[in-house]
């Protein structure tokens, strides 16, 4: 390899890789049980886990449609479709999260009708967390559904068009177990963006241990009294995220090549 390639790309290597072997360097192995078994961190845990599982669901239900009309429909205005279903990727997730409160706050657009008829509010409760979660991850699994859609081939729902299947049956028997892997990825990908989202939680949720506290934020508030209980919960993380890439391994380097989107 030439060196003004290789040069850049070991700088770049170390500069990946070296904030995470510090993480498990300096991690406290020997206190690392009694961290991990203290009640906030299994509260937060808890929360984290059921928040990001909630939020996938709904993301499935949701962005599952929005990518088959993105890749199959002839609906005017795709593009603006896409961009608009994209923006939460390269919005600041703070930004999502003071507009979702602008909507669903108190004196929102929506959120003033849900307090004014039925006395009800959805910032600062785990509801809150399911929504910024669902919002900010979502994209991911739109993108990766779409992507498996257009690449599977279409002969087989136009031959199934031809023996009398309508469009739903279609999809339901057809489409749906021929992009099955890309759902499944962009589930995985969907699960894991909800599970470290931190920005859109905090504006839009706030910092309830119990009730909207997420791993992210216990990190954030462990590592202002507690930086040993901050690395423990970051390792905790970590290992997640090396599960989901674990996951996905052979999408990303099946023989196809193909991109995971």
């Amino acid at each position: 390899m030439p060196a003004p390639l290789l040069v850049p790309a070991l700088v770049g290597v170390a500069f990946l890789v070296l904030p995470l072997l510090g993480l498990l360097i300096r991690a406290p192995w020997s206190d690392l049980w009694p961290q991990l078994t203290q009640p906030q961190v299994g509260q937060a845990l808890r929360l984290s886990l059921v928040s990001a599982t909630l939020a996938t669901l709904v993301s499935l239900v949701l962005g599952v449609p929005i990518a088959w009309v993105l890749a199959r429909s002839t609906l005017p205005g795709r593009s603006v479709l896409r961009a608009l279903v994209t923006v939460p990727l390269v919005l600041p997730p703070v930004v999502g999260g003071v507009a979702l409160f602008l909507v669903l706050g108190r004196q929102g657009i929506l959120g003033r009708y849900l307090y004014e008829e039925f006395d009800y509010t959805i910032p600062f409760t785990t509801t809150a967390v399911v929504i910024a979660e669902t919002f900010v991850a979502m994209p991911f699994l739109v993108i990766s559904v779409e992507g498996a859609l257009r690449a599977a081939d279409a002969r087989f729902e136009d031959a199934a068009a031809t023996l009398g299947a309508n469009r739903w049956t279609t999809f339901r028997r057809v489409t749906l177990p021929l992009v099955a892997p890309g759902v499944a990825a962009g589930a995985v990908l969907c699960w894991a963006r909800a599970l470290g989202e931190f920005g859109a939680t905090i504006t839009f949720a706030g910092n309830f241990p119990g009730t909207t506290q997420t791993m992210p934020l216990a990190v954030y508030l462990a590592l202002q009294s507690n930086p040993e209980g901050a690395i423990v919960l970051s390792l905790v993380l970590l290992f997640v995220s090396l599960a989901t890439l674990l996951l996905l391994r052979d999408r990303w380097l099946g023989r196809s090549g193909a991109p995971l989107a």
